[in-house]
């Protein structure tokens, strides 16, 4: 049975973790099946994806059982093996990816899971989803970008509450933390995500990914530096069609019809 499956509709490719019985923990091969999904997603039919799970929980982060294996069997292992091929190109597939990512938590995401949703561009919950760090309670900090993005949603002191607390945070308190866009009943979650993807997929997406090259460099960046960004990337967003049959379609006082190029 494969760790991930992957199904594209109407130019939306739904990813979904498949190891339910696990409660989706990830282990090395099911990292590196949710990375080839996320490289043929780049793929020019697809204009918007979703991320989602199978199962109660939406990701319970690593196996653990996998890395003491490891730990046992090969003397030069590291945590940082793990952290360096199994979570940081899926973080990096997410954020470089040039459209729009919508995740859909319907259950527990924990470490490394909580880390994974909180990298993409929208994240719905179920409202009886929880997330959590569940790094602190065995000594560890933080990865899959978690030091990245907790602090950057929430702020210093309410990442510093969630990491050294462990806090549970229902979903409807991660959508007041800032950490996730919204919180629907249980059943509405499918409809909801599908109705978001489909309307992502509808719009201008190059300008989407252009979008996110902006997003990914503006705490890095001086204002000086992203403003000579935003002049760049708009120079390269005003030669695609989808911008020019935006205008066309203003101008002319009707509806577009993007391609997402």
């Amino acid at each position: 049975m494969s760790l991930i499956l992957s199904e594209q509709k109407d130019q939306i490719l739904t990813i979904s973790l498949n190891r339910p019985e696990k409660f989706n923990s990830f282990t090395e091969p099911m990292a590196l099946e949710l990375q080839k999904a996320l490289k043929e997603a780049g793929s020019e039919h697809v204009r918007c994806v979703i991320l989602k799970a199978n199962g109660k929980a939406f990701c319970a982060g690593q196996d653990l059982p996998e890395v003491v294996e490891r730990e046992k069997n090969e003397p030069e292992y590291a945590l940082s093996d793990t952290v360096e091929t199994t979570y940081n190109p899926v973080i990096l597939a997410i954020r470089n990816l040039e459209k729009p990512v919508v995740c859909a938590v319907q259950g527990t995401a924990a470490g490394a899971g909580a880390n994974i949703a909180f990298a993409c561009d929208i994240v719905i919950a179920a409202k009886e989803a929880l997330f959590v760090q569940a790094f602190s309670k065995i000594g560890l900090i933080p990865d899959s970008g978690g030091t990245w993005f907790l602090p950057r949603l929430t702020g210093i002191a309410r990442a510093n509450s969630i990491y050294l607390l462990d806090e549970k945070i229902p979903a409807e308190t991660a959508v007041e933390y800032g950490l996730i866009y919204k919180a629907v009943d249980t059943a509405a979650l499918d409809s909801e995500v599908h109705q978001v993807a489909s309307k992502l997929a509808s719009l201008p997406t190059r300008g989407f990914g252009l979008y996110k090259k902006a997003i990914n460099r503006t705490f890095e960046n001086t204002l000086e530096q992203q403003l000579a960004l935003e002049a760049e990337l708009q120079s390269e967003a005003g030669k695609t069609a989808d911008y020019k049959e935006g205008v066309a379609a203003f101008l002319e006082k009707r509806k577009p019809q993007y391609r997402g190029s």
